[in-house]
């Protein structure tokens, strides 16, 4: 499915879609907002399931996949309440989601409903607390007029909020939850977590 707008959060979108296992079964999208994500997910799993607390959000995703009569369940629920099963997903992922809960909280959840075999893929956005950070950050900002001015820019009217850790805090946090997770920062204001759980 081709987006309709393009944002910093659609445009991470491809890395959590390449990082679908092969022969992907059940996927799980932690905050998934609109369901944009999730329905390109519907082409590479056998069948997606999205969260959301936002009632508009989860209305515009069921709207979204039913449309294009994809195989998607969307739930209108707070993840970290929601009593998923162990070891019930192949892949579960998060785009730009987890800092509006439990950080670590939530990879804990991720990674214990994960099959074993099975992958994490978390895009995410943190703070600025070093004078590093500030340098990084500014390196995107050139990059993010050129898209901006080619491509737009739009939003799902998803609820916005700033995020509460560093950088650094990230990282710690996901190495400490997610031994051996794959961590990357990005040029667009936001880093990249991969793991998957030992077989």
């Amino acid at each position: 499915m081709t987006p309709t707008y393009w944002n910093h959060n659609v445009h991470y979108q491809p890395l959590i879609i390449a990082a679908a296992p092969p022969r992907c079964g059940a996927a799980l999208d932690v905050g998934c907002g609109d369901g944009l994500l999730a329905a390109r997910l519907a082409a590479h799993c056998d069948h997606v399931t999205g969260i959301d607390p936002d009632q508009r959000m989860i209305a515009l995703a069921r709207n979204r996949c039913a449309a294009a009569g994809l195989d998607a369940t969307f739930l209108e629920e707070d993840f970290l309440a929601c009593p998923f099963g162990d070891a019930s997903v192949d892949f579960a992922c998060a785009n730009t989601a987890l800092h509006h809960m439990d950080f670590a909280a939530a990879l804990t959840k991720m990674a214990r409903i994960l099959r074993p075999g099975g992958r994490l893929a978390v895009v995410g956005l943190a703070d600025d607390r070093s004078p590093a950070d500030w340098v990084i950050g500014a390196a995107g900002i050139p990059v993010n007029r050129y898209y901006k001015l080619t491509r737009g820019e739009g939003s799902s009217g998803a609820p916005v909020m700033a995020p509460g850790m560093s950088w650094a805090q990230v990282r710690a946090t996901a190495r400490r939850v997610l031994p051996g997770v794959r961590y990357r920062r990005h040029l667009l204001w936001r880093y990249s977590l991969r793991w998957d759980k030992p077989a």
